[in-house]
């Protein structure tokens, strides 16, 4: 695996190795002994995955608060996305900052998301699978979300009219939160 460092202190990306041959290919897609070697330890406790039907859904901005925030392990495996995270984390020289790549089933990156962020996406396709890892278990009590188009925080999601769901519509800003990082 390859873990590429991003401009975001502990955010990184993952790319795994990929072999191929006639047959079609195989890749380890998590490899806590590979991770290991980079620092990060994470113990993942479930697997999530979400469909979005439709091209230009945008699902985001999501995180849980402390003392049940979530390391994410991202990857879309089927289709294509932009995946955009927010540091939170308001002691961090980049608190506010953003970050986004393409994640998709053709390039089989992954992006790895301390705690401490929020995270959405945007699908470039239709018919788009995303799978991801978190090393806390889910906890409506500390479920939170901010707007995905925060004008504080300025992520250009470059998609006009996205698909939303009632909770992302009705998100407040991040001024307005109870963040807690």
């Amino acid at each position: 695996m390859n873990v590429i460092k991003t401009d975001i202190e502990d955010l990184v990306v993952i790319e795994p190795v990929v072999h191929g041959d006639h047959r079609g290919w195989f890749m380890e897609t998590y490899s806590a002994k590979e991770l290991e070697k980079h620092g990060i330890n994470t113990v993942f406790v479930q697997d999530n995955q979400s469909f979005s039907a439709q091209k230009n859904t945008l699902r985001g901005m999501h995180f849980q608060n402390a003392p049940m925030a979530q390391t994410k392990l991202i990857r879309c495996t089927r289709g294509a996305i932009i995946d955009t995270v927010v540091d939170l984390r308001k002691n961090s020289k980049t608190y506010k900052k953003w970050f986004s790549i393409e994640l998709s089933a053709e390039n089989k990156k992954q992006l790895y998301i301390p705690k401490g962020f929020a995270h959405g996406f945007v699908t470039l396709t239709e018919d788009v699978e995303v799978q991801y890892k978190v090393d806390e278990f889910y906890s409506k009590e500390h479920d939170r979300s901010i707007r995905y188009d925060d004008p504080e925080i300025g992520i250009k999601w470059e998609v006009e009219n996205p698909i939303l769901s009632e909770k992302d519509l009705n998100a407040p800003l991040l001024k307005d939160s109870d963040v807690n990082f």
